[in-house]
């Protein structure tokens, strides 16, 4: 009897385990259900006001097809079973050393010995869909029979409802994209997928194709919206020229549009980037910018253009010149970028000292690896007085990390001995002799005013023509100032004469009369502060001879921005009523003059003066110079950002440049850029409201938060 019932408890037991495993199996299978309906009860609130547009538009050139997780684990019923179903699902779990029961080799869950294996099969294919894939190939054969599976049953209804929350991933996907600068062929890496799939077995990440495609539609969705945008200024507008050459050696320019709109805001967006093609002389580069401006309606509201001083870039941009001239569409110059004729001279003085802070900044990099030795060079500064630092250091090979080197060597030269003798790791190769001290005293002492004006540029808000001439002026003396002294080194010396050659050629090609005319009209510079090589009679004439014949009250610039033909010369007979017109042309045209003398007059304003909030204030003073500074103080002094080529933040734009395929160049820089600027990212005309998209996201991870403790407490009771 006691038998009969020790096997009535055991055959109970089993069927007790049996029950336990199927309870937490349909628990698991709930939960991914209750996760789903709270998802879609999410997604399908009422959108918030002003969202009238869908929130994701349906795309459907590309079948993203979704298939059940289990698909691949089953094969038709009729086939012969390849491996037993217990040999196959014991596979995969271990028995743990108490002899009681056995954990999954994944997760580490555990079940009874006596769990039977149609249970520990239905938490393989729920817990960890393509299990059969892992290791040795082993193909899952279904028991004769038709024996539907109840959590298959389950997952069919989410995997039909679940093509909105997957379209969800793959637009977050393509976001991160973009922001990040990744070239596509980053989204082909399995490893994504897989980590994607761990957390959601029925994710399906779109191909390489799809994510072009839809790129490609959003690039020309957002491009239409600059093109809106560009139709609506009633300015001039300048030009900027980048040029880089990728991984591929494909040569890229950059294009870029600045103005000043009627609220004297300065805006920027980018136009496009272009491949230009081989040769990549001149010819091609003038034929693509050409292009691209005209895609744009715009080419005749150019009124400059900067570009990287390259002798391509330059003849380029004559040759538009000599074309805007021809078609008389109004003036047109162009410059070359400030920021990297600076920082060519600045690397001509550093030429001699290179070595030495080479040698500086393998020290800074070992600092910057090891949590020891910087807590020990701060410690030893404090002690020393030698200044404070913050870690990491800048120890690029840009104009700011050199100088943060010489700084270093300077400033803590005790401390950094101190450092260096401490770890024999280092190397006494880091030690500075006296020579090469000295040699870092002179550069520092001598570079300090470069450092302090390529500061002062980078952190300008509008950085002018006429305040960026204005630094220039001062260096160009600096640099005479060291060839002229008798104190200085001979090898400073030399390297001012590379120096003073760049910077009298930046200025040849600077000067010019609509460059003195955009220094003048910056209320911090007019007359006073103008350099001398830009300060002649001459220019002052011209500037008011342009102003009267442009900005005048009969020849007010046209939303075109073309200017009215220049005043005929008298002769002839004329009707009274002609004469009475002239008449009053020169009045206006003398009132015109006296905002021109009246402004000069005035003591320019201080250099820490927001140069765009003076003129907002004071247009009503000088209605008609207003419009005239509008168009020149869109000239641009820098073809490029100049923190962007002065500090660390370029070596990161470059690497992006570098790596990025010419399949996706155009299309992930231009999008990255007009978001970047306040621009709707945008598909097919429809806006991607991606700030809605993560709101749902919150919200279903925080139901499914919720969920998870709800079933914790549950267990805890």
């Amino acid at each position: 009897m006691l038998s009969g019932r020790r096997e009535s408890l055991k055959v109970d037991g089993d069927s007790l385990s049996l029950l336990l495993c199927d309870a937490v199996a349909e628990a698991l299978t709930d939960k991914n259900d209750r996760f789903t309906h709270i998802s879609h009860e999410f997604w399908d609130m009422e959108p918030k006001s002003g969202m009238e547009v869908a929130l994701i538009p349906n795309i459907d050139p590309i079948d993203i097809g979704l298939g059940s997780s289990e698909k691949g684990n089953v094969v038709p019923p009729g086939k012969p079973r390849k491996k037993t179903m217990t040999s196959v699902y014991l596979k995969f779990f271990e028995t743990v050393s108490d002899g009681k029961s056995r954990r999954c080799k994944f997760c580490g869950q555990s079940y009874s010995i006596a769990t039977a294996t149609g249970n520990l099969g239905r938490h393989l294919s729920n817990r960890h869909p393509g299990y059969d894939k892992s290791g040795d190939t082993v193909i899952i054969s279904a028991p004769q029979g038709p024996q539907p599976s109840p959590i298959v049953k389950k997952h069919q209804p989410q995997l039909k409802t679940s093509q909105v929350e997957l379209d969800h991933l793959n637009w977050m996907l393509i976001k991160w994209l973009i922001l990040a600068s990744l070239p596509l062929s980053t989204l082909e890496e399995k490893w994504l997928e897989n980590s994607f799939k761990f957390l959601n077995p029925t994710v399906q990440i779109w191909p390489v194709g799809k994510f072009q495609a839809v790129l490609r539609e959003v690039f020309r969705s957002m491009r239409e919206d600059v093109r809106a945008i560009l139709q609506q200024v009633s300015s001039k507008v300048s030009i900027t020229l980048d040029f880089w050459t990728s991984y591929e050696q494909i040569l890229y320019m950059s294009i870029t549009c600045q103005w000043i709109d009627e609220h004297w805001s300065f805006q920027k967006v980018l136009l496009d980037i272009c491949r230009v093609p081989f040769p990549c002389a001149a010819a091609e580069i003038y034929h693509t910018l050409v292009k691209v401006l005209k895609l744009y309606n715009i080419e005749n509201k150019v009124f400059s253009c900067t570009h990287d001083d390259s002798p391509n870039a330059t003849q380029a941009c004559h040759t538009l010149k000599d074309d805007m001239d021809d078609q008389k569409v109004g003036p047109f110059c162009y410059v070359p970028c400030a920021a990297r004729t600076l920082n060519s001279i600045i690397n001509d003085a550093l030429r001699t000292t290179n070595p030495v802070i080479s040698k500086i900044r393998e020290f800074v990099l070992e600092m910057n690896a090891s949590l020891e030795i910087s807590q020990d060079f701060i410690q030893y500064t404090t002690a020393y007085q030698e200044g404070n630092w913050k870690f990491p250091l800048d120890a690029s090979a840009r104009w700011s990390g050199s100088y943060q080197m010489l700084d270093i060597a300077r400033k803590a030269a005790k401390s950094m001995e101190t450092v260096i003798r401490k770890y024999e790791m280092l190397g006494s190769r880091m030690l500075l002799n006296s020579v090469e001290k000295n040699a870092v005293s002179i550069m520092h002492a001598y570079l300090e005013p470069f450092f302090k004006t390529t500061t002062n540029i980078c952190t300008n808000k509008v950085p002018t023509i006429g305040l960026v001439l204005f630094f220039m002026d001062h260096i160009s003396e600096m640099i005479v100032a060291c060839r002229e002294s008798r104190h200085s080194p001979d090898w400073l010396k030399n390297a001012a004469e590379g120096m003073t050659t760049k910077a009298q050629s930046y200025n040849d090609q600077v000067c010019n009369v609509f460059t003195y005319m955009a220094a003048i009209l910056d209320p911090r510079i007019k007359v006073e502060l103008i350099p001398e090589s830009l300060n002649s009679e001459n220019y002052l004439e011209e500037a008011r001879s342009h102003f009267m014949r442009y900005y005048s009250t009969s020849h007010i610039p046209s939303i075109s921005g073309s200017y009215g033909a220049q005043e005929l010369e008298d002769g002839g007979s004329v009707s009274f009523a002609e004469e009475i017109a002239r008449k009053k042309r020169r009045a206006s045209m003398s009132s015109a003059t006296d905002e021109l003398t009246q402004y000069l007059s005035e003591p320019p304003a201080t250099i820490p003066t927001d140069v765009l909030e003076w003129w907002k204030v004071n247009s009503t003073r000088y209605p008609r110079l207003s419009m005239m500074a509008r168009d020149f103080l869109t000239l641009q002094a820098t073809s490029v950002a100049p923190e962007d080529l002065f500090c660390s933040k370029g070596d990161e734009i470059d690497k992006q440049r570098f790596s990025m395929s010419h399949e996706s160049t155009e299309t992930v820089l231009c999008i990255r850029s007009w978001t970047q600027c306040g621009m709707k990212f945008k598909y097919n005309s429809t806006e991607i409201d991606y700030e809605r998209l993560m709101e749902l996201a919150a919200a279903a991870a925080a139901a499914a938060s919720d969920s998870n403790g709800a079933g914790s407490d549950k267990k805890q009771k």
